[in-house]
């Protein structure tokens, strides 16, 4: 027995075989979703690239009705798709999948060396909701790995390059602009808001490759109206549709955003003079990225992939941790890690505590409050 626990710690301790882990279970899932035709997201990035390409617009209710599904990426992911859109069809989800689970690993791996002893943890404790993302083809990885390389590449004197996968982002799904925040905090902010400019503009402009559309800003035009229509009776996994929170939040969701990001910089410019500490910065980031998916107004369970991953990155930073803080890290682990995967709980069991408790957006909420609390409160440790 002894020799089976080591040999278990031992596996879970080298990096390269819980890499392999993930990619065999990353392997599997995206055939199973496959046979059984439940890869549905990535038939819409596929069918709506395929109409780019062909001159047809995706943003229509026509598009909806026959696919049951809404398109709501921008023309400028059509043409970033392209090159896994002209594979054949059993191939293109796995290289979809594959490709985002090595980018996600390596863009915790190559973190700055401030976190490099916390990587290895980070990425186990955020595995099991990665692989969640991953099984729904979903487009939520990439966003959060655009988030750990532009930071790196912040960190690394690189801004040129960060602000252009932050703007890639941005204007793909909106969640990555709340990055551009961080740029105060590093040198020559001006140069960098130009540089936010031109990216913006090629980017705006680069669906203007395909020789089928006169004018690419009609399809924006035609996006932005399909968004605003869109709609749902879900109640979504974010704390504007919690128990106890709803009859409140909800029907002022736009007021609640903007008044809650409102305060966020207020609090960022009263302690300015935090800007160039390193875990100030990753503390910002983490809620940034909690923010996004928190105040979201259609956040699902695999979507906290991108705020676990601002909370793993703060968390571990963090000197001093104290009880309620661990009771936090456990209880977030279970509630996103364990109790939404069908193979270590029942599906039927995760609904009713989720829907009954709330507890895993309760938890994160918490978790968020106290980061805010890290980067504003009275104590503070530099680290440089």
């Amino acid at each position: 027995m002894k020799r089976v626990i080591n040999a278990i710690k031992w596996f879970f301790s080298n990096p390269r075989c819980v890499f392999w882990l993930g990619m065999a279970i990353t392997l599997l899932a995206t055939f199973l979703e496959m046979i059984r035709s439940r890869n549905t997201n990535f038939f819409d990035y596929h069918d709506a690239s395929m109409m780019f390409w062909s001159g047809l617009s995706p943003y229509n209710m026509e598009y909806v009705e026959t696919r049951h599904i809404y398109f709501l990426y921008s023309p400028i992911f059509s043409v970033i798709f392209a090159p896994i859109f002209i594979l054949p069809q059993w191939l293109g989800p796995f290289i979809w999948n594959v490709f985002n689970y090595s980018m996600f690993t390596l863009a915790v791996w190559t973190l700055p060396s401030q976190l490099a002893p916390y990587r290895l943890k980070m990425f186990l404790f955020l595995l099991s909701t990665l692989l969640q993302s991953i099984f729904c083809f979903q487009y939520n990885t990439v966003v959060c790995y655009i988030f750990l390389f532009a930071f790196t590449l912040l960190e690394r004197n690189k801004p040129f390059w960060a602000i252009l996968l932050i703007m890639f982002s941005a204007l793909t799904k909106v969640y990555g602009i709340v990055e551009l925040a961080l740029l105060l905090c590093y040198p020559k902010f001006w140069r960098n808001m130009g540089y936010v400019i031109l990216c913006g503009g090629l980017l705006l402009l680069l669906p203007a490759i395909n020789p089928a559309f006169d004018n690419v800003f009609v399809l924006y035009q035609q996006m932005f109206d399909m968004i605003s229509h869109h709609h749902s009776d879900t109640d979504f996994v974010g704390i504007l549709f919690a128990r106890g929170l709803k009859p409140w939040l909800l029907p002022n969701y736009r007021v609640v955003q903007i008044g809650v990001l409102a305060i966020l910089g207020a609090l960022f410019f009263w302690r300015h003079q935090r800007w160039g500490d390193f875990r100030f910065k990753v503390q910002v980031l983490a809620v940034l990225m909690g923010y996004v998916i928190l105040f979201s107004d259609s956040p699902e369970t695999h979507t906290y992939i991108i705020a676990l991953t601002g909370y793993q990155m703060a968390f571990w930073l963090q000197p001093q941790r104290n009880k309620f803080d661990w009771i936090l890290f456990w209880l977030l682990l279970v509630n996103f890690g364990v109790l939404p995967t069908d193979v270590l709980c029942p599906p039927a069991i995760h609904c009713y505590i989720h829907e009954t408790f709330w507890l895993d957006v309760y938890c994160m909420f918490f978790a968020w409050l106290r980061i805010i609390w890290w980067a504003v409160g009275p104590t503070f440790n530099t680290i440089k």
